[in-house]
């Protein structure tokens, strides 16, 4: 018997001995490159898809090759011709739709030919030939049937005492173009679309008029609670309602002596706020007017906390964005749950054509006011335009903000780069607070005040601020990149160059 240790010797030596060579009767042999490349290949791939091509072409072609046939023998269209497609065809679809129609109007066929009557009477006495004379001095083009003839003076507007009394502590002894048309054409119950440049008063275009007519319906018959709204204004963001709601709380807050039936309650709805709170407090006796965004109101609505049954004006502020892709869904939705007509005002610095014919195509009878040139930049502001590499643009802001004192609005078109540049203003001493989708509602009011009252010198923020909100004395905007699209440019350079 041998020793283990001999054993484990024995199979060291084993393991490093060398393996026969194992020969293989059916290997080729190597054939060397100079001689393969005389050898006769057979057809390629892309030879025998032709061959198949062919002969599917000469037995009926299938539809997957029809398709790349047609792809194949298609002219190239240019970027401005694919997006001059997709235009006519965004067109074509959505004049097909009813977006702002109810549920019931939709399955009923029912279409209405007349605009609602609300007793408010054309009492101007302008002839014709005035009437053109100052619609053309101001810049005014005006579309519509019988179109009511513009006041030059809130006098004779109809509007109650107690707004005018409201209009003369705040300093607005004269309306604006759009005030002069807008605000008889709305108070005589017809659809309407306005469009006004930046700054040029359009809040109080469909604000007064609403208040009127509820100062009206107040003295006819009160609400009771659960009742309302009797108007209703949808805007696309947050803060847009908010500021929205605050201008008609100014001019509707209650009086010393104010009978409880002449009181006008107006209620935000927004995310952030909890709207049946306050529905629910025991002095509350319904809703006359509603500010909401489109989310919100939808739930609302879907939860039956709210009703439109008695609505009978609807505003949609910045319509251009609310009718759009966007919010055309929702938009849609909330205005199914109408129970009779309405009176709709859409209102927005820009009006795209085809978002213009859709409102048309929805509208009853509907007059189109247009100050200056629609989607127009507004005239009072000075562009100028720095080319800069993108590695420097961080650092050149610091250059722009010396070019005028503060406040300064920097817009950004994503998130990050809000938050990036707000970084950097910090880093260098720069009193400066950020506003964007992305962060809390607490936050954006504390950033929205806090720069409306002078407390910060800079405003770094998404296109969420260009839409509507009013800053005081803002002289510089500065564009960190530009938007995709041009209506946002128009928005933003338009926070500036108010008077």
């Amino acid at each position: 018997m041998e020793h283990p240790r001999h054993t484990r010797r024995k199979v060291k030596s084993v393991s490093s001995m060398k393996s026969p060579r194992i020969e293989y009767s059916e290997t080729p042999d190597y054939v060397p490159v100079k001689r393969r490349r005389n050898f006769p290949y057979p057809p390629s791939t892309r030879d025998n898809n032709l061959a198949r091509e062919h002969s599917h072409k000469e037995k009926g072609s299938s539809l997957l090759f029809k398709s790349l046939e047609q792809n194949r023998n298609s002219p190239i269209s240019t970027n401005s011709q694919k997006i001059a497609e997709t235009e006519a065809t965004l067109l074509k679809s959505i004049l097909t739709k009813r977006g702002l129609l109810s549920a019931a109007e939709l399955v009923s066929g029912l279409k209405h030919e007349s605009s609602l009557q609300t007793g408010w009477t054309d009492s101007f006495s302008f002839g014709e030939k005035e009437c053109r004379e100052i619609r053309s001095k101001l810049c005014m083009s005006v579309e519509g049937e019988v179109v009511p003839m513009p006041s030059c003076s809130f006098l004779t507007m109809g509007l109650p005492n107690r707004i005018l009394l409201k209009l003369r502590q705040k300093g607005v002894l004269k309306p604006t173009a759009i005030q002069m048309q807008g605000i008889p054409v709305i108070l005589g119950g017809r659809d309407m679309i306005g469009i006004a440049s930046t700054g040029s008063g359009k809040t109080l275009t469909f604000v007064l008029p609403i208040l009127t007519s509820i100062m009206i319906e107040q003295q006819r018959m009160s609400l009771i609670c659960g009742e309302g709204p009797l108007s209703l204004i949808i805007c696309p963001s947050r803060e847009l309602a908010r500021q929205t709601h605050e201008i008609l709380l100014s001019y509707s807050q209650k009086r010393l002596i104010e009978k409880k039936s002449e009181s006008i309650s107006a209620v935000l709805c927004i995310g952030g706020i909890n709207v049946q709170e306050v529905m629910k407090e025991p002095d509350f006796e319904g809703v006359h007017v509603l500010t909401a965004t489109p989310g919100r109101l939808r739930d609302m609505l879907y939860r039956r906390d709210l009703n439109l049954d008695i609505c009978r004006l609807v505003c949609l502020d910045e319509a251009d964005r609310m009718v759009d892709s966007g919010f055309e869904d929702e938009i849609q939705e909330i205005f199914s749950y109408f129970k009779t007509q309405r009176q709709t005002i859409l209102f927005s610095a820009t009006m795209p054509f085809k978002i213009k014919k859709f409102a048309e195509s929805n509208l009853v009878n509907p007059v189109t006011i247009n100050i200056g040139r629609a989607g127009a930049a507004n005239l009072d502001v000075i562009q100028d335009v720095e080319c800069v590499e993108d590695g420097d643009k961080l650092t050149h802001i610091l250059k722009s903000l010396t070019k005028s004192a503060p406040p300064v609005i920097i817009f950004c078109e994503n998130k990050r780069d809000v938050d990036r540049v707000h970084e950097y203003l910090l880093l260098k001493g720069v009193d400066a607070v950020s506003i964007h989708g992305g962060k809390d509602q607490s936050e954006r009011n504390k950033s929205i005040e806090q720069f409306k009252h002078f407390l910060k010198d800079v405003l770094v923020a998404t296109d969420v601020v260009s839409k509507g909100l009013d800053f005081p004395a803002i002289n510089h905007v500065i564009n960190f990149d530009m938007p995709t699209e041009i209506e946002n440019y128009v928005h933003r350079i338009g926070r500036t160059g108010k008077k």
